[in-house]
């Protein structure tokens, strides 16, 4: 059972969202939080897997809450919800650490699916908005693209074609399938690449990959 925490200023859309999730057999909605600080106490109070977490809020926003869901001795996955208008603070949740964001607007679907995927140690990413978040980025990425390439110097020969594939948006079992490898040697790759390149997650990976402009694709899933 995946354990999550929804967190958003509007009480309504708090509802909606348990309503949702409520809804799959797999998920229960554990806490509700009305602002970032209030998150930070329903985590430390009990075990959370999954936060919905909203940008925008008082006291405490998304992203600084992010960061410090992050920092916990066991941290759960983010996923941000936003609208288009706020790409660069998603961007700055994406670096803090989350595992991904939706749109507010999202089918309720893609909100089940994407707490299933982050769960599981991927992430999930609205195409629209990681184009945009990705050609926003690179307009000012400034010096980062050196000090991308040199982290990715580090990692051997195949553990590159590892990282390639993940920041296409593949998943372990399809890495496996086209490198020719058991999944669970994918998974201690990955573990590698996290380590080598010092990111929390798949999506920073894959943004690293972008940074250092070795990729040129957007990915809706990592």
């Amino acid at each position: 059972m995946i354990r999550t925490l929804i967190v958003d200023d509007d009480r309504l859309v708090r509802i909606a969202l348990a309503d949702i999730l409520d809804d799959d057999p797999g998920i229960t909605v554990v806490a509700q939080a009305g602002d970032g600080r209030e998150a930070l106490e329903r985590a430390a109070a009990q075990s959370v897997d999954v936060v919905l977490m909203d940008v925008r809020m008082p006291r405490l926003d998304g992203i600084a809450a992010t960061q410090r869901l992050r920092a916990l001795p066991r941290p759960p996955q983010v996923v941000l919800l936003t609208t288009f208008d706020l790409d660069q603070y998603v961007y700055d949740g994406l670096a803090a650490g989350a595992s991904g964001f939706l749109l507010k607007d999202a089918e309720p679907s893609d909100i089940v699916r994407a707490v299933h995927v982050v769960a599981e140690g991927q992430a999930m990413l609205h195409p629209s908005a990681a184009r945009r978040l990705v050609d926003r980025y690179h307009r000012t990425a400034g010096g980062r693209v050196q000090a991308a390439r040199a982290r990715i110097e580090r990692i051997t020969p195949r553990e590159r074609d590892v990282l390639e594939l993940l920041a296409d948006g593949a998943s372990n079992a399809e890495i496996a399938a086209v490198l020719g490898m058991r999944e669970s040697t994918v998974k201690a790759h990955v573990s590698r690449i996290l380590a080598a390149l010092e990111v929390g997650n798949r999506v920073q990976a894959a943004l690293c990959v972008r940074d250092a402009g070795l990729h040129g694709d957007n990915s809706r899933e990592f």
